[in-house]
């Protein structure tokens, strides 16, 4: 059984010209589909097309947001929706190619976990291509990952990968680092990447920006969230021994007889840095609390997203028992 989970916002154009491609490929290639369709808040006509489809085709469900609550927690419902032994996400502007899906399936027999879309030739503005290549460089940089594009709407993965990977805020864009992280084999293929027929893109100049500090938090969690006392302590011990060697030198001042000690400035900026530093171990040592009473409760935590709606949709037997045992 293979999962596609689609988000969509405000692509009432598309819905159903990406599903008559879905099922073409799926058909063709003899593959075992069912398509979640996320409508993430819409305020167009996209639940509507949503609903018709799933009353038409059993292998069609639907899950609706209350408003826009952003791609990573729609990506998060149809996760969590997903019974299929491999999920592949694509976007909904039709963009991403179904045709493609084949491909990256038999990558994903290789051996491999997650299989991520390289668009080699971008068929976007210059303004969207050029941040999003420099993002890409970044983030191979700061994590060790090398892809060319981390991005990419159109993967695939092995069901345990979304299982355990908890995407929310913005943390779409990493979800590569996030199972680098777990230990889970990725690889990158190329593929085609068409222009945009219908609408217009979603994301703006702010999301460089919002990438940035996301890639710092993803940083921090894929390497500290578990021992945050290493990063803390880091600079916690830092400033310790600056304090310190700043009291050392006005000590020895003060054996030289060298007088008086009290209105230098170093001296205040010791007792700063000691205190600095006792700060930051303290919550150092706190955060190291909080992470292991959180130890293996973070999948159950309750999502930020709230669904409105759902489509009922027609599961066989075997589908509805693999449901049950997650």
């Amino acid at each position: 059984m293979i999962s596609l989970v689609v988000p969509a916002y405000n692509e009432e154009e598309t819905i159903k010209r990406l599903f008559a491609e879905i099922d073409e490929m799926a058909r063709g290639c003899r593959l075992d589909v069912e398509v979640i369709f996320i409508d993430d808040g819409s305020s167009d006509g996209t639940w509507q097309h949503i609903e018709e489809l799933a009353a038409s085709d059993r292998r069609v469900r639907g899950i609706r947001f209350r408003r826009n609550f952003g791609k990573a927690d729609a990506l998060d419902a149809g996760f969590r929706e997903a019974a299929g032994d491999v999920v592949v996400t694509l976007d909904a502007d039709l963009q991403d190619d179904p045709a493609e899906i084949p491909r990256l399936i038999e990558k994903l027999d290789e051996g491999f976990d997650v299989v991520v879309g390289w668009k080699r030739k971008r068929h976007d503005p210059w303004h969207k291509v050029l941040p999003s290549r420099v993002f890409n460089w970044m983030v191979s940089l700061a994590s060790g990952v090398k892809l060319h594009d981390h991005n990419c709407g159109l993967k695939c993965y092995r069901a345990e990968v979304v299982r355990e990977i908890k995407v929310y805020g913005e943390m779409h864009r990493f979800i590569t680092l996030l199972a680098h992280a777990r230990g889970f084999r990725l690889v990158e293929i190329e593929v085609r990447h068409r222009p945009r027929r219908f609408g217009k893109s979603k994301y703006g100049a702010r999301r460089f920006i919002k990438g940035l500090l996301d890639l710092l938090t993803v940083s921090f969690l894929v390497r500290f969230s578990e021992r945050p006392l290493h990063f803390l302590g880091i600079f916690g011990l830092l400033a310790f021994a600056g304090g310190f060697a700043g009291l050392a030198y006005l000590a020895g001042l003060w054996v030289a007889g060298v007088r008086p000690i009290g209105t230098r400035p170093v001296l205040f900026y010791s007792i700063a840095s000691l205190l600095l530093g006792a700060q930051m171990l303290a919550v150092g040592i706190l955060a190291e609390l909080v992470a292991s009473r959180r130890a293996g409760v973070l999948g159950g935590a309750q999502t930020r997203y709230s669904i409105a709606r759902r489509t009922t949709g027609i599961k066989n037997e075997e589908f509805r028992m693999r449901s049950e045992t997650r």
